[in-house]
């Protein structure tokens, strides 16, 4: 790990490494357990982090356990009675996940999403769960279930008279009733988890699958863990091959995260697979190490050997990739066509100058923390901190300038090259722009006429 810091000297170390570990741990274990009230959903949470030795994640969790950054705003909603924000959960949520043990050792994350705005929200975060478990059970059930809930008010732990009761007398003596368990609260949360629940199963249900909580909970939990322990298709109609252009500032790094994480394919960075080729000392690594070292461009034979390599590799070629970085250049796109390297979906980024100029040169990097700000979308939220933020000397407008002269002088040519391509506004909302292009990779492409 430290060996790549250096090679790659990341602007931000802290999500470098954070990033490393998410691509080398592929079988931690990503899971949403969701449900009405009283289905059981602490007990299946719970029992699938003793089971996989994972991180659960919940509001008692995130609002009583935890020293996030938004912690105490969220705390003061609660002491309110106000409803925490949507955005302010998933801001909560994305600090968590980002840590280290959810990384290494997968996550449990109970009880969210509770609606389609919180469940964007984790996605335009990159927050995608490989299996959403959706547990039900009769209205008049839960109803009677949620009578027998106790909570512990010095650790917010829930239990029940029935199903759940502690052992530790101390515990046991200072259990309280939850203030809002009466049965005109518990049908007001049912009536808003009904309304919801379609929206959610509609985002997740490749990857969703609903289990009856109204029997024992042994069969329960056998039948969560026999779908947990699953692997699913890629949820596109076919192989994705997918080629993202676009002038620096676009957001096509954002959305090939996306599209990724949405339908289990492999996102590859030109940029980031040279650099990893060096720090992997492979034979390409070598040649291509005295490049990087200078900061010149790599030679197109180089890049592409790699990129043929790469995308040859078995996880290419069974799931699809979206690539982004390559080719800059007709000369390098008729090569890549040469090399039988055929995307079946290519994007155009567009944004207009003053967009561009906005988004990068106001960048900033904290350089005690490595938290990115933005002097106008994500200002510092302190004077201390807004000090001695610092500028990457590539978010410079001389810099900038250059970049996008390189970009603008090829892409005329590479629209003509790649003439059934799609052309995304990207100075709007992610979500919007997730939303066209995943419109664009579901549906079949226009006949040429001949």
């Amino acid at each position: 790990m430290l060996e790549e810091l250096l090679i790659h000297k990341p602007d931000d170390p802290i999500e470098f490494m954070i990033n490393h570990l998410k691509q080398n741990n592929d079988d931690a274990p990503r899971i949403c357990v969701l449900g009405p009230p009283a289905s059981g959903k602490t007990t299946v949470a719970m029992w699938l982090c003793k089971h996989f030795n994972a991180i659960r994640v919940s509001q008692e969790t995130l609002l009583f356990k935890e020293a996030l950054r938004q912690t105490e705003e969220a705390k003061a909603y609660k002491e309110r009675n106000q409803k925490i924000p949507n955005a302010l959960w998933a801001n909560l949520i994305q600090e968590r996940l980002s840590n280290v043990d959810c990384i290494k050792q997968g996550w449990i994350l109970e009880g969210f999403p509770e609606n389609q705005e919180q469940a964007w929200m984790l996605q335009s975060s990159g927050i995608f769960p490989r299996h959403v478990v959706m547990l039900y059970a009769p209205d008049t059930v839960l109803i009677e279930r949620s009578g027998g809930k106790r909570l512990d008010p010095l650790t917010q732990e829930v239990f029940h008279t029935t199903f759940d009761w502690p052992s530790d007398p101390l515990v046991q003596e200072r259990l309280v009733k939850p203030e809002d368990l009466s049965e005109q609260e518990v049908s007001k949360k049912l009536l808003e988890y009904h309304r919801n629940f379609p929206e959610i199963f509609h985002i997740y249900q490749k990857v969703l699958k609903s289990i009856n909580a109204d029997q024992p909970s042994v069969d329960v939990l056998s039948q969560v863990l026999a779908f947990v322990q699953t692997r699913h298709r890629s949820a596109a109609p076919f192989t994705p091959r997918i080629l993202f252009f676009g002038p620096p500032g676009s957001g096509k790094s954002l959305q090939a995260a996306l599209i990724a994480q949405k339908y289990d394919v492999v996102n590859i960075c030109c940029g980031q697979l040279l650099k990893e080729a060096v720090a992997d000392n492979t034979k390409l690594g070598e040649l291509v190490k005295p490049y990087i070292d200078s900061g010149g461009p790599v030679p197109n034979n180089l890049v592409l050997k790699l990129l043929t390599e790469r995308l040859s590799s078995l996880d290419c070629l069974s799931h699809g990739w979206v690539l982004s970085g390559f080719p800059r250049d007709v000369e390098q796109g008729e090569q890549l066509q040469k090399a039988q390297i055929n995307p079946n979906r290519v994007f155009f980024f567009n944004l207009p100058y003053e967009s561009i100029m906005e988004r990068l040169s106001q960048r900033r990097t904290d350089p005690v923390t490595g938290e990115r700000y933005h002097t106008t979308f994500r200002p510092a939220p302190t004077p201390e901190i807004q000090a001695r933020l610092r500028q990457n000397p590539k978010d410079e407008e001389e810099n900038i300038e250059k970049r996008l002269n390189i970009y603008y002088s090829n892409v005329k040519a590479l629209e003509d090259f790649y003439q059934d391509a799609f052309y995304v506004n990207a100075d709007q909302d992610p979500y919007v722009i997730f939303e066209f292009i995943e419109s664009c990779i579901i549906k079949p492409l226009p006949c040429r006429k001949p």
